[in-house]
């Protein structure tokens, strides 16, 4: 903003000139008041890193501000909690942002499937874009062709354990721990040992609501060789033996619970107090702003691998970015597009905006974390990377029914039945898109 109100004292200072003589011709009378008119935008950003702390986003904007003096951005941080429920409402009201950081399943398979996304084609014809994982452009693209999201940045997803506590209880022979890997049989030995240690609570499976449902599905998915998805993307497959198998092995496994009054969040905070042993809903950025925020932690806390049947597991992908919202305003339209341009096409700009998440890049970029102990260590996982399916048709309505799904389970219901409930429930909603 400072060169802003340069602009405007200058202009100020060349009205008061005109005054002392020379009179001021249409053309730059025109051209002081476009200087003197700012373009306000609003950005909702989701906790993505830093990118969901104001101060930060706002030292980010503040060198756009530098460059596009006319424009103005705002800046609201959601959180998952209440955050879905936020953009619903504004929606409603007809007061949705302009500019907004998420991921596919929300920019693509949710609003830009409702049509409340701005086709973003234009801006994957740059020279940047053309760098960009073909994954991770897939994951951007709807089925029709549209682009809603331009990505930032990246992750794998993966679960945690308190290394202390499983030293305590012998359990330590129970993982890999140079590889984050263990089978299926192992995990139930340590939730076994740790319950005989006197963890009474050793993990939960978490299902108040949908925030930091890819670690429960994919908790359940590895355990027996179980997927979510076709690989098309076109149809939900969890109604099978194996998924059927790994339910029935948490509710009955003793130390595991269901608890549907715990959202991820719940989790994170009763993990980081010693309370539970695991948390299956973590990541590189989640264990930082745990770093940051609990200075008294006093335990080693060790990320894993989701157990497999195998011991090779598939896990799951994160993927954030940014979309425009169609209000149907031009001139904003364009202020939102140069605003993705300013922190995607240069280099400098968008190593800060990456760095800002706490993830990876989208491209390659590989001097970016070189000197960086915990992003070498978090790297290890990035080699399970599975298919990223969470932009199969109807994904809003399937990740309500999976938390639902998952509280019928912990209230006792019969886990075939609710399985089966759940995988028609999505597909409906799949055919409904696809009609």
């Amino acid at each position: 903003m400072r060169r802003f109100r340069i602009l405007i004292l200058a202009a100020c200072t060349a009205l008061s000139l005109t005054a002392c003589g020379r009179k001021q011709t249409p053309e730059t009378a025109a051209q002081t008041e476009t200087e003197q008119k700012a373009i306000d935008l609003a950005l909702w950003t989701y906790p993505v890193g830093e990118w969901g702390n104001k101060s930060t986003v706002s030292n980010l904007i503040s060198e756009f501000h530098r460059q596009y003096p006319e424009y103005h951005v705002s800046v609201e941080c959601l959180d998952y909690i209440s955050g879905d429920e936020k953009v619903a409402q504004a929606a409603e009201d007809g007061t949705l942002p302009d500019l907004v950081l998420e991921g596919p399943e929300r920019l693509v398979a949710d609003w830009g499937e409702r049509g409340m996304m701005v086709d973003l084609s234009d801006l994957w014809e740059s020279e940047a874009a053309g760098k960009i994982y073909e994954p991770v452009r897939d994951a951007c693209r709807y089925s029709s062709g549209a682009y809603y999201e331009f990505p930032l940045c990246m992750t794998t997803h993966c679960m945690v354990i308190n290394r202390d506590l499983f030293e305590k209880a012998g359990a330590l022979d129970c993982i890999d721990e140079e590889n984050r890997t263990w089978t299926t049989d192992d995990f139930v030995r340590a939730v076994k040992a740790l319950k005989e240690y006197g963890q009474e609570n050793v993990g939960i499976v978490y299902c108040a609501g949908q925030g930091g449902d890819q670690g429960t599905r994919a908790l359940v998915t590895n355990l027996c060789g179980g997927v979510f998805t076709d690989e098309a993307h076109t149809e939900y497959l969890f109604d099978s033996p194996e998924n059927i198998e790994a339910l029935e092995l948490l509710r009955d496994l003793d130390g595991i619970s269901f608890d549907g009054n715990a959202q991820s969040a719940d989790e994170i905070e009763r993990f980081t107090k010693g309370e539970l042993a695991m948390a299956f809903c973590w990541n590189v950025s989640v264990e930082i702003a745990q770093i940051v925020n609990n200075p008294d932690l006093d335990f080693d806390m060790l990320p894993m691998a989701f157990p497999s049947k195998d011991g090779k597991p598939t896990l799951q992908g994160g993927i954030w970015g940014l979309g425009i919202f169609d209000n149907g305003d031009e001139e904003k339209l364009k202020a939102a597009k140069d605003f993705i341009r300013f922190f995607t096409e240069d280099d400098k700009n968008y190593a800060k905006a990456v760095l800002a998440s706490s993830y990876w890049p989208v491209r390659e970029m590989p001097e970016l974390y070189a000197n960086d102990v915990l992003m070498k260590e978090y790297s290890v996982f990035t080699q399970y990377l599975g298919d990223y399916y969470q932009v199969t048709p109807g994904w809003a309505d399937a990740r309500t029914a999976w938390w639902n799904m998952l509280q019928k389970i912990g209230d006792g219901a019969d886990i075939p039945q609710a399985v089966k409930e759940f995988n028609d429930s999505a597909n409906a909603a799949a055919q409904a898109v696809e009609n």
